[in-house]
């Protein structure tokens, strides 16, 4: 069939040409849509609730909010994971689906399973669905910055105006703030003042709260003019609130101006920002939606802030503190110069081993149209051009050509064998049918020894299957390509004088070079499959010392620094030393700037505590650093500089650090989380764990959640006195949470502004727990006509101090502990088997405890699982499609045999570079097979030639074949045809080498892929040439041994 497919296309060229043209159009098309980033987006498909509970202690809101709410959705369909955090005042519960739900359906049966809860939970609190926001869909942040303007205007300039406006952008889900003082109405009541008057607390918020409202009373006519009735009962500002009327005594009316004061203060707030070290600063955070291209988002932020900036009050600026496309253009700009690298080299091999350049361009422009055809298939599927799609063109260029390097060979040799008056296209389509068939389905064999990387689940199925996708596309574009366009552009380009293959020097050097190497290996076949055997026996020494990982760190050009401090730090101090910690990193020569967040912006995608500090490090071009410095040297630097007592550092990347959020929970490389049902013996095993694997070589840092360190000031009503008073347990917890708390009433309404207002007691009067006990009034209700009195809240409650969580976490309603493991100059793999074993030998486990080892460890051991079961597959497929070809036992296991004796070379290379195992290794290892096995059919392609070349001569001759015959075609099919052997791997290696030395962003992933490729192939290629044929003689040998004792 393969045959008659390259009859017909060398008779119809127009049509082959037009087809390509077709493509290319299409191709062009194709690469100009399709969309850029950095990486494929790796995080799961999720769905946020986020619930306020102003003012309430972790406890309660695990136990009024997230308990009921993580319950109810453990359910949910298709949901992998159930995480719920409990903080001050808010509850975050994070529901990870598996992979391929689409996330309106999933968010659409989360609020379902929401409503069938919503009645257990208290009286208006009402939970809220987050953002369709990606899990890595902070691509933007900005601070905004004014000499003459303090952070409360900064503050509302960005929620009231800024962020409306930039959510707007298209592809935008939200846009959240963080940093400065949110404004509020506070009323400082005066306690004394109140009792004077007889007015109770909750009178004064009624008030409040019953003057603030505007209302229509539809429309009236008059002299035929019709008006629409309003009553203008809104707050416009202090004076109308201090101007409301509590009661009147006498006709005297007591305002609220009369009982306290009425300010314009700052909200209590749970995050700030802080920009080089120089001061707190107003800040945003743009979100991708789900499913959007990250650069086009980040394109359409900048274009409207260009747009709305003129709208600023003068001085105020907005300035970038992360910006994501940096990385997106960094790592595109890589692959396009390792494309275009190899693509020149490719084409440069092919004229020098070609020296016919008419010829070379066959190959040459075969290549851009495979290409192109690949990103037809990238459009298709919806697949962003990013490191990894364009990492599996870039890894498959050099087999790409393989076919057509061969055929041009053949042809170059029918035509030097060309009489005068034979058909120089007869003689070229024969060519191409004699190799054109096995080329196609060595080609679909490195197609197919791909079909591993599709298996793969979750996060690294994720990164490697645009890298799968867009090699399988280019490998089956040159495979059909090879017979179909190839024999159409030789008839056209291989024409005038061709030089006879002994003519050319490089083929002659090649020759002397092994002719003696095959001599030898001819006289000595057992003993070179022996020391081949050795060899790869001798590979088990590398292979054990090799070191394991999920993944090597993709360098985003970028550091995230996330330091973690005790629980109980106050707002001041948190502002303070992330000032300090600023100014540190920023002194260093490669830093350009410094963003630090303390606490969690205004959005339900950030459940960051107040102690859980996240800084963005943007540094300088690599070019600019000192001699010598690398990544790993200056986190290192910047580690020792930044050693503060009771801190916890932790050092990522800002991409990476929010999908192993995401995924696991845990943002360091190892993670531990322990499960129980007690906080206080969590906590103990929590601060065990940390002890013994900080003792663990490797170990940068550990650190333990401290999950039961919070400080409490608890207010226990005396039930008794209470009742002695004729007073429910209610009414001293509402002046409770009003005095104390600030409960907020109502919101004003000015323009389009719009600030709460709390009642309060002022702060002299809520220091300590004595003057709470002592200033605290609770209204007592009036008995049998006397007038009504209020109680210090000492007589009716005890007020103490007390330790309990500063925040609760739970996974699938257990509750978790987690402990935070940075490690350094050691590999995942042997560092994990280490820690565990450490831990269960020293930290003993009270019954309803466990723990779970997690982090990249957890993405590891996965895809080791996994692979385990494919790889096996696909050989036994390459085994299929090899016999298929040959149709003979002998040959097909011949060419399988290549397949160990490739990964030799590549365990070699693994070890001399330093590098680990990863999933990126495993993938390259994949690549190898099938590139090893192709190598192996082109050197039996020419062996069965000129063995059945010689059987023929034989047959004619009435002669039954010799050894002497077969040394011969062994000699004739190895040594005389070792041009097109070396040219393929040649043109192979020289298309894995540019991304084995690339080193700009992405590098990092692609040399872990190139490095196996590489070294496996130095050694399949002194397995093609000198095993392989040493195999063959002894196999042929022994078949014309049994032939001659059968006769």
């Amino acid at each position: 069939m393969l045959n008659a497919l390259i009859t017909w296309s060398a008779k119809n060229r127009f049509l082959v040409l037009l087809a390509t043209a077709f493509i290319v159009i299409a191709g062009l098309w194709s690469l100009a849509k399709t969309p850029l980033d950095a990486i494929p987006d790796l995080s799961d498909v999720q769905a946020i609730l986020y619930t306020e509970f102003p003012g309430q202690a972790p406890q309660v809101v695990e136990d009024q909010v997230t308990y009921p709410l993580t319950t109810a959705l453990l359910s949910v369909p298709k949901s992998k994971v159930v995480r719920g955090f409990s903080f001050f005042g808010a509850s975050f519960v994070y529901v990870i689906f598996e992979d391929g739900t689409d996330i309106y359906w999933a968010r659409s049966r989360v609020l379902e399973y929401v409503n069938s809860v919503s009645g257990k939970l208290p009286k208006g609190v009402t939970p809220t669905l987050g953002p369709d926001a990606t899990g890595v869909g902070w691509v933007y942040q900005y601070a905004l910055l004014a000499k003459d303007r303090t952070l409360a205007e900064l503050r509302t300039l960005q929620d009231w105006y800024l962020r409306y406006q930039l959510a707007k952008a298209p592809g935008v889900a939200e846009v959240a703030s963080i940093g400065g003082f949110v404004q509020q109405y506070q009323v400082t009541v005066d306690p004394a003042k109140l009792k004077a008057y007889g007015i109770p607390l909750m009178r004064v918020a009624e008030a409040i709260r019953n003057s603030n409202r505007d209302v229509g009373g539809r429309t009236l006519e008059m002299a035929e003019t019709e008006y629409m009735v309003r009553g203008r009962g809104y707050l416009r500002g202090r004076e109308d609130i201090e101007n409301l009327v509590l009661k009147a005594q006498n006709g005297t009316p007591v305002r609220i101006a009369d009982i306290g004061r009425v300010e314009l203060v700052a909200d209590e707030r749970r995050g700030l920002t802080e920009l080089n070290g120089e001061g707190e600063v107003v800040s945003g955070i743009a979100m991708a939606r789900y499913g959007q291209n990250a650069l086009e988002v980040i394109d359409n932020i900048k274009a409207k802030v260009a747009e709305i900036s003129a709208g600023l009050p003068e001085g105020v600026r907005i300035e970038t503190v992360y910006d994501r496309s940096e990385l997106i253009h960094r790592a595109i700009d890589t692959l396009k110069r390792t494309l275009a690298e190899e693509s020149a080299i490719v084409a440069l091999v092919c004229i020098v081993f070609l020296l016919h350049l008419r010829s070379a361009l066959v190959a040459i422009l075969m290549l851009p149209v495979a290409i192109l055809a690949a990103f037809i298939g990238m459009r298709a599927l919806g697949i962003n051009a990013n490191i990894m799609s364009l990492g599996g063109i870039a890894i498959a260029v050099g087999a790409m050509i393989d076919a057509a390097i061969v055929m041009i060979e053949n042809a170059h040799k029918h035509l030097e064998r060309l009489q005068p008056g034979d058909s120089r296209s007869e003689a070229i389509i024969a060519a191409c049918k004699e190799v054109g068939p096995a080329l196609f389905f060595s080609l679909l064999i490195i197609t197919v020894s791909f079909l591993p990387v599709f298996t793969l689940e979750a996060q690294e199925g994720r990164l490697f299957a645009p890298l799968a996708w867009t090699k399988t596309f280019a490998m089956a574009a040159a495979a059909f390509l090879s017979v179909t366009l190839v024999p159409v552009l030789m008839l056209l380009f291989i024409r005038g004088p061709i030089r006879p293959e002994a003519e050319n020097p490089v083929n002659r050097f090649l020759i002397r070079l092994y002719r003696p190497v095959i001599a030898g290996v001819m006289r000595w076949k057992k003993a070179t499959i022996a020391a081949a055997v050795v060899v790869l026996a001798v590979s088990i020494v590398p292979a054990s010392r090799l070191g394991s990982e999920f993944m090597p760190t993709l360098n985003e050009g970028k550091l995230f620094y996330m330091p973690t401090t005790l629980p109980g730090l106050s707002v001041t101090k948190a502002a303070e030393l992330l000032q300090t910690q600023d100014k540190i990193i920023r002194s260093f020569p490669e830093v350009a700037s410094v963003f630090g967040k303390a606490g969690r912006a205004q959005t339900a995608t950030d459940p960051a505590p107040l102690e859980m500090f996240e800084t963005v490090i943007n540094l300088k071009p690599e070019s600019e650093w000192r001699p010598g410095m690398t990544t790993d040297k200056l986190i290192a630097e910047l580690d020792k500089a930044l050693q503060f007592p009771g801190v916890a550092n932790s050092w990522t990347m800002p991409i990476k650090a929010r999908i192993d959020m995401l995924s696991t929970g845990i943002r360091t490389p190892v993670g531990i989380k322990v499960f129980g049902r007690d906080l206080d013996e969590m906590e103990r095993l929590a601060r065990e764990i940390e002890t013994v694997v900080k003792a663990v070589p490797g170990t940068s840092s550990a650190f333990a959640e401290r999950i039961t360190g919070g400080f409490y000031l608890d207010i226990v009503p005396d039930r008794r006195a209470l009742a002695r008073y004729g007073l429910a347990v209610g009414e001293v917890m509402d002046v409770v949470a009003a005095a104390l708390g600030g409960e907020m009433v109502t919101t004003t309404v000015e323009g389009r502004e719009r600030f709460g207002v709390t009642v309060r007691y002022p702060r002299d009067l809520r220091r300590d727990p004595q003057a709470i006990a002592r200033d605290v009034l609770v209204p007592v209700p009036a008995e049998m006509g006397a007038p009504a009195t209020m109680v210090p809240l000492g007589q009716l409650a005890e007020v103490k101090i007390s330790t309990g969580a500063p925040a609760i976490r739970t996974e699938n309603a257990l509750l978790s502990a987690y402990i935070y493991v940075d490690i350094r100059d050691r590999d995942i793999g042997s560092y994990v088997a280490e820690a565990r074993r450490a831990v269960n030998e020293k930290v003993k486990f009270t019954p309803g405890t466990y723990v779970t080892w997690s982090g990249q460890f957890e993405y590891m051991e996965r895809a080791i699982a996994k692979l385990k079961i494919v790889v096996p597959l696909t050989l036994l497929i390459i085994f299929v499609l090899l016999y298929l070809n040959f149709r003979r036992i002998t040959e097909t296991l011949i060419v399988m045999l290549s397949v160990p004796f490739a990964l030799v070379g590549g365990i070699w290379l693994m070890w001399l570079l330093g590098y680990n195992l990863s999933v990126a290794a495993a993938i390259g290892f994949i690549a190898l097979a099938g590139v090893a096995a192709e190598t192996g059919v082109v050197m039996l392609i020419y062996l069965d030639h000129a063995w059945t070349a010689i059987q023929q001569k034989c047959a004619s001759a009435g002669r039954r074949p010799q050894a002497a015959d077969l040394y011969a075609a062994i000699m004739e099919g190895a040594v005389e045809r070792v041009r097109p052997k070396i040219m393929t791997v040649t043109a192979i290696m020289a298309g894995l080498l540019p991304i084995l030395w690339s080193t700009g962003t992405g590098a990092e992933v692609m040399s872990r892929i190139a490095a196996p490729m590489v070294g496996g192939m130095i050694s399949s290629t002194v397995l093609t040439l000198a095993v392989i044929p040493a195999i063959y003689g002894v196999v042929k040998g022994w078949e014309l041994g049994r032939v001659r004792c059968g006769s």
